[in-house]
């Protein structure tokens, strides 16, 4: 604790320092800046890293999004458009990708440019920025973005300023959205060479914002790229905030305080010790704050679910029921996950009734992929099917849990009971957790998948037989399954490409190595005099058209 508040003082000085060069007439404490529109919000997870080539982690992914571009973005319906690439083509057999890249994009001014004058972005920077990832001395935990899937000799390739090619190993249609990730956003080599490991605190980019200052544990300043490339309909220059700050309060109490009293511009979620007090059982604002700010609620590409080991080879699996297709599938008929939704959950999120595959997928299809529902009927019948009527005689299923997940684990665990199914839930850290899961030393356990790119083959592979644990926690193995993913690898027509999608989305059902419980929702709390603060499925933040007033 003495480290953290040994520099609070010089802190003070030094953002007043930053600020008030930036925000000339306007006092360091007065928050609000009038002259300015600075958007606020606050990181209670703190922030490990502003270099792209460790986006791991929402924290950032939001901010390296507001410095940098990819080659590829996407929109709010989940299709991919251009961004730093004007366009691009695709080789016969599917294995080379040819971008033609914008011609008047820059990085922002730095000292690592001549004169401080930030110069010209070229294919040669995407060529640096790709292999940098894959470097090993680099250490970026998104190497695993390329790595199998990329020539190793040729896989980037400046072919002249404006022109890169990426040559893959074998067909892989996803490497598009993989592309978008911002693990994939384009930095300047000079920038790296000059400020080398202290690069993660001094980002230099193209993107909508550019970096003022940083004190970790405190606040982020960005400002406004004058001369960033994007123009709005009208050809008004892109962005229209003056600037970000993000602050760092670890108390999500502190966080909602300050949301109350208008120091931040919008919440990210709602801490389940204020969720009763803010939204009703449905999700929807209670009428005391109705009229003091807005609920915003879209879908969120996450499950959270129940995995189930499967694989007949370990000692584990050899010696439990869950080995039994029919008790997994009992399992999912046997609790009732609207119910849970509604009590638990504040009806944040969809109860999954579908696929492993959640909503706001393009590929999504509730019809074409029928899942589980709560029928106590079903349950009991293919328990008794499994050979175990009415429970009779069916060892007790443990079941691992994190602390916030405590009360779902005992929530399904007294559902089914009523079926004849005994589960003991046990608590443990996640760290743990996700140690023995990796491990294959866990036979059934809550998990969770958040898309890293928005393609159901990000959720598919999960099972695919060849891929170790993770991402195949289950160990799960269908030679059905694993032909129709690899078909679906080189598929480039989308709609055809979804057929095979929901077509192992079936089976993953049928054979119910995972028991889905809901598909993720994110949710805002925003203050009324923000506008086009619009969402997307992978609740990145986009601050690009935000207006305040």
């Amino acid at each position: 604790m003495a480290l953290r508040y040994k520099y609070k003082q010089p802190l003070i000085l030094f953002l007043c320092a930053f600020v008030s060069l930036w925000f000339i007439g306007s006092s360091c404490k007065n928050h609000n800046h009038p002259d300015k529109k600075i958007f606020h919000y606050n990181e209670s997870s703190g922030l490990a890293s502003l270099d792209p080539a460790f986006a791991k982690n929402k924290q950032v992914m939001w901010s390296t999004h507001q410095l940098y571009n990819t080659l590829i973005e996407i929109d709010s319906n989940m299709q991919m458009q251009p961004s730093l690439a004007t366009h691009w083509n695709i080789s016969e057999d599917n294995l080379v990708f040819t971008f033609i890249l914008r011609n008047d994009v820059f990085f922002t001014d730095d000292a690592c440019f001549t004169n401080g004058k930030g110069r010209k972005l070229t294919a040669h920077d995407v060529e640096y920025s790709f292999k940098r990832i894959i470097d090993k001395s680099t250490a970026s935990p998104g190497a695993w973005i390329f790595n199998n899937r990329v020539d190793s000799v040729n896989g980037f390739t400046a072919i002249n300023d404006t022109t890169f090619q990426l040559k893959l190993i074998s067909p892989f249609q996803s490497i598009l959205g993989i592309l978008s990730m911002q693990y994939c956003s384009i930095i300047p080599k000079e920038a790296v060479e000059k400020y080398k490991t202290d690069f993660r605190r001094h980002p230099v980019g193209t993107g909508p914002f550019s970096f003022v200052a940083w004190e970790e544990g405190q606040a982020l300043i960005l400002k406004k790229n004058e001369n960033y490339f994007e123009k709005d309909a009208e050809g008004r220059s892109l962005p229209y905030l003056d600037g970000i700050k993000v602050s760092f309060y670890d108390s999500k109490a502190t966080e909602f305080l300050e949301f109350q009293q208008n120091r931040l511009d919008f919440i990210d979620d709602i801490d389940p010790s204020f969720k009763d007090e803010v939204l009703t059982k449905t999700g929807n604002l209670k009428k005391t704050w109705l009229d003091k700010i807005e609920l915003h609620k879209h879908p969120y590409l996450n499950i959270e679910y129940l995995g189930i080991l499967v694989d007949g080879e370990n000692e584990l699996v050899k010696n439990s029921p869950l080995r039994f297709q029919k008790i997994r599938q009992a399992i999912n008929y046997g609790f009732n996950r609207k119910k849970m939704m509604l009590y638990l959950r504040n009806s944040i999120g969809i109860a999954a009734e579908s696929g492993f595959v959640p909503a706001g997928l393009p590929s999504f299809d509730s019809v074409a992929v029928p899942g589980y529902h709560y029928d106590i009927d079903k349950a009991k019948q293919l328990l008794a099917e499994a050979g175990y009527p009415n429970g009779k005689n069916l060892p007790e299923i443990k079941l691992l849990t994190i602390p916030i997940y405590g009360d779902l684990g005992t929530y399904i665990a007294n559902e089914l009971l009523q079926v004849g199914i005994n589960v003991q839930v046990e608590v443990i850290q996640k760290s743990l957790l996700m140690e023995q899961t990796s491990k294959s030393q866990a036979p059934f356990f809550r998990g969770s998948w958040i898309a890293d790119y928005p393609d159901a083959e990000n959720y598919l592979g999960v099972f695919y037989g060849k891929n170790p644990a993770p991402p195949n926690y289950t160990r799960y193995k269908n030679a059905d399954f694993d032909l129709l993913y690899e078909k679906a690898l080189s598929e480039k027509n989308d709609s055809l490409r979804y057929k095979l999608y929901q077509q192992m989305d079936r089976i993953i059902i049928s054979d119910a190595p995972v028991v889905p419980l809901w598909y993720d929702m994110a949710i805002h709390l925003v203050h009324k005099n923000i506008f086009n603060f619009y969402p997307n499925s992978l609740n990145l933040l986009e601050l690009r058209r935000v207006k305040k007033l």
